[in-house]
Formats: structure tokens, sequence, C-alpha cells
């Protein structure tokens, strides 16, 4: 009998490591970021999404420093590219422990979204926006 409870445990764990992950039960959508919200999730890429629709994703292998300035931004210096992350409150407290330079440090940011011009509309004053995405 404890032949047949082992075969049907191991049955399931089988199917289940199968079956398709919905990422976005993984991350929290914070608007400007989401953030992986497992204890030892990382981030492999930076996805950074324009309000074009247009999407850039770099590795998190290759960035090299991080610089924030509150009057200039978030500067992302990959290897052989820059990104230049403008907007507000980008180092607001989203909820204890959630900032987006805490999680692109920690490698905790798999996407940032630049606003559209209606979505800065419904976005409350406190909460970070991003304005735009510049690439060097």
């Amino acid at each position: 009998m404890s032949d047949s409870v082992l075969h049907h445990l191991t049955d399931r764990l089988a199917k289940k490591s199968q079956e398709p992950i919905d990422e976005s039960e993984m991350t929290d959508d914070y608007g400007a970021f989401g953030w992986l919200r497992g204890v030892r999730d990382r981030a492999l890429y930076l996805e950074l999404r324009q309000k074009d629709g247009s999407v850039t994703a770099l590795g998190y292998p290759w960035l090299e420093s991080v610089t924030f300035d509150p009057s200039d931004g978030l500067t992302l210096k990959f290897t052989g590219r820059t990104v230049t992350i403008h907007g507000r409150n980008l180092n607001a407290e989203r909820r204890p422990n959630v900032q987006l330079l805490n999680g692109i440090l920690r490698h905790k940011i798999p996407w940032i979204q630049e606003a559209t011009s209606s979505s800065l509309l419904l976005l409350s004053p406190d909460q970070p926006i991003v304005e735009s995405l510049r690439f060097e």
C-alpha cells in the first residue's frame, strides 16, 4: 500500500512540474513596475516597456551601476548601454521594503512601465510614475 501512495504522490509532482507557470501570480503590479514576490525570486532580465508598445529587455548580469538622483531620476548603466528613467516618486515606498531602487538592486523588478498620458490622470500623486525611458 505504501508503494501505491508513493507512486501516486510522485505522479502528482511530475504532472505539477509540467504545468505552465502563470507569472502574473508571482509578480505584484505597482503600475510603474512589477515586483517578484518570492523571497528567493530574482529576475534574469529587466523589461523596459515604453508607452508606444516597444519593449527592451536587458540582462541583470550586465548591469554595472545604478545612480539615483531625485532631480534626474534613475540611471542604469549596462555594458554598452545606458538607460535613464525619468519620473516622480521613483524611490517612494509602495509598501514596506518595496521601492523601485531597492528592487533593482536586489533584482526583484522584472519590468518597468512608462506611463501613458491617460494613465497619468488616474494615478495618485504619491505613487511612483515613470514619465520617460531614455536609451543611450
